[in-house]
């Protein structure tokens, strides 16, 4: 039981402080009522904008309910953390159509670990200062609505193309929860600052962004590339351009970004020069060089096979090159189905002889 003499806002605040130290960026605390955004999520349901994550529908109401996922939950500790890397040309790599674009979040190690870890932390020296409390951590790990309930706890505001927005710190941030049963008291929300700005509604590629705040997950590149475990649509491959694993051109172009903060953790910087690979090199891998070079990353977790395929369609996307030309045909036969339709679609592209870039400019 805790202890009745309490200052709830002393350790409130000491909680804010302990995350900082721990290097999270923010720290803020809310209450559990998420009614306000129950209809919306259940009307994407309903419109099958969540396309074949079946997660997303597969938990009942726990998702916008916490204390029904963990009973006794009366408050939710909301953090994020930066992940922007210092030094990666993003741009410089989605104009050139031979280069592999990875999104930013991803080429480093897996944030779900480190994060995970330093909540933990996070709520040992809650519980060593209060005494036995209930409590669980959350990393985009369970059936949590991390995006309101940061926005419910002042973290910043839900944008256009459904990310979370901050003043300071614009959208480049991972976020994380601690659902507790302590009483403490809860932070103010920010306003919404989006204004009249479409830009990342005109810049979306498949035009993923249905209307401000709507977002279709079935055109969009992060689902395809990563999510979609079969073929991709053909009418989308030619727009996901290089983009071979996820996409960040709704945050490239925001407004908001200028004033977002390169990351102070190493775990998060590149590994084995993902930020700018050449296709055709990571084309080669073999599946043991896959593994070995994507351990620890969110990478990882497509696998080899949609790897190929994915990285087939950005050959395909790519100007005609008699070196892409035979890579592919040395992969027109390879054991596995998916591959070998994307293969044979980027071959087809190959032996045309257009090749003006399709999908947006990131640059505006």
């Amino acid at each position: 039981m805790k202890n009745t003499t309490t200052d709830w806002q002393q350790l409130a605040t000491a909680i804010k402080r302990w995350a900082e130290t721990l290097g999270f960026q923010q720290a803020g605390i809310t209450d559990i009522d998420l009614s306000a955004y129950t209809p919306k999520f259940l009307n994407w349901l309903n419109q099958h904008f969540h396309g074949e994550m079946n997660y997303m529908s597969s938990h009942g109401s726990k998702r916008f309910r916490p204390s029904e996922l963990i009973p006794g939950t009366l408050r939710v500790i909301s953090v994020r953390m930066n992940y922007l890397p210092d030094n990666t040309d993003c741009l410089a790599i989605l104009e050139n159509p031979e280069k592999a674009y990875i999104s930013r979040y991803a080429l480093g190690r897996d944030y779900h670990k480190l994060m995970r870890k330093r909540l933990q932390s996070l709520a040992n020296k809650i519980r060593e200062t209060i005494g036995p409390t209930q409590y669980r951590v959350f990393t985009d790990s369970a059936p949590v609505l991390e995006k309101p309930l940061a926005e419910k706890a002042g973290l910043g505001w839900i944008g256009k193309h459904t990310n979370l927005l901050n003043r300071d710190a614009g959208s480049w941030f991972f976020l994380g929860e601690i659902y507790t049963d302590l009483p403490l008291p809860i932070d103010a929300p920010v306003t919404n600052h989006c204004g009249t700005c479409q830009a990342c509604i005109t810049i979306c590629p498949t035009q993923a962004i249905v209307a401000p705040y709507q977002l279709d997950a079935r055109r969009c590149i992060s689902y395809l590339t990563i999510e979609l475990k079969g073929s991709i649509p053909i009418e989308f491959r030619p727009l996901i351009g290089n983009r071979i694993y996820g996409c960040d051109d709704c945050q490239l172009v925001c407004p908001w970004n200028k004033f977002a903060k390169f990351t102070n953790e190493k775990e998060f910087h590149p590994k084995h020069q993902l930020d700018s690979a050449d296709l055709l090199t990571v084309f080669a891998w073999s599946e043991e060089e896959f593994l070995r070079y994507t351990e620890g990353s969110a990478i990882r977790r497509i696998g080899y096979i949609r790897w190929l395929r994915n990285i087939a369609v950005a050959l395909g996307n790519a100007p005609k090159n008699p070196a892409i030309l035979r890579a592919l045909q040395e992969k027109q036969c390879y054991p596995n189905e998916i591959v070998r339709e994307h293969v044979v679609w980027a071959i087809e592209r190959q032996l045309t002889s257009r090749h003006p870039r399709e999908g947006g400019d990131p640059s505006g």
